[in-house]
């Protein structure tokens, strides 16, 4: 696989100019190519393989985005960086992330948060209107079990948000069987309460319309037999988190 340069390049899976459920207003989407973890529920399974995807410049993203400026910004929208996983090629989005700054556009992450807070990762979030964390499960052994990683490092990353006045909307796929254990919701609610700067909480319900994807790739589906979560389940969830 040809290697660029990472500031200038990055490896995009897709990009969708009327976005209206990733931030507030109408956004302009960036789906960044490449996925670290293993969410077993993935319904985007084909943006893992950082050998995927194609390499677009900075030029050609930011040139994209300019063009919409005036559709996305007058109703307070902006642009989110989505995935796959964005902040893995966090040195491209902190030139993205300047130029956008400059030009008054909103910037909005969508992540898992499971990451070090390197230097990098606390410059791209310095310029970062809202991050879309995604708390994959409040439990660490059930986090590892789902996605292939302990909750540790996204809920500090959630603690950095919170203690540097970073505005979040937090995100749980609703997984009958593991995710809505009562037990963990109320888990997650105290964690919740103790974040300053929490403005949302979005319940999603967990869907296998992605299921073809593994199909497709020759990939093991591993929630076989597990239902699509349904609106009682998300109600249910909202009662015990306190969002009713």
């Amino acid at each position: 696989m040809e290697i660029k340069d990472g500031t200038k390049y990055a490896k995009i899976h897709s990009t969708d100019s009327f976005g209206t459920v990733d931030g507030p207003g109408i956004r302009f989407l960036i789906f960044l190519q490449g996925c670290s973890l293993k969410c077993k529920y993935c319904h985007n399974r084909d943006t893992w393989d950082m050998q995927g995807g194609e390499y677009q410049s900075l030029d050609s993203i930011f040139n994209k985005i300019i063009k919409y400026k005036e559709y996305i910004t007058p109703n307070g929208g902006g642009v989110t960086a989505s995935g796959g996983e964005p902040l893995l090629q966090s040195k491209f989005l902190i030139e993205l992330f300047t130029r956008l700054k400059k030009e008054n556009i909103h910037t909005c992450i969508d992540t898992s948060g499971m990451f070090p807070l390197t230097e990098d990762i606390k410059k791209i979030l310095s310029l970062t209107d809202l991050v879309l964390l995604d708390i994959k499960h409040i439990d660490s052994n059930k986090c590892k079990d789902l996605v292939g990683f302990s909750n540790e490092l996204e809920l500090q990353f959630a603690r950095y948000l919170s203690d540097n006045s970073i505005s979040m909307w937090i995100r749980q796929v609703i997984i009958p069987g593991i995710t809505d254990d009562e037990q963990d919701l109320i888990k997650l609610k105290e964690f919740l309460s103790s974040l300053k700067t929490v403005e949302k909480i979005e319940l999603l319900p967990y869907h296998t319309l992605g299921k073809h994807k593994w199909k497709d790739l020759g990939l093991k589906y591993d929630l076989n037999g597990v239902p699509d979560a349904t609106d009682k389940d998300v109600q249910r969830a909202k009662i015990i988190l306190g969002l009713t």
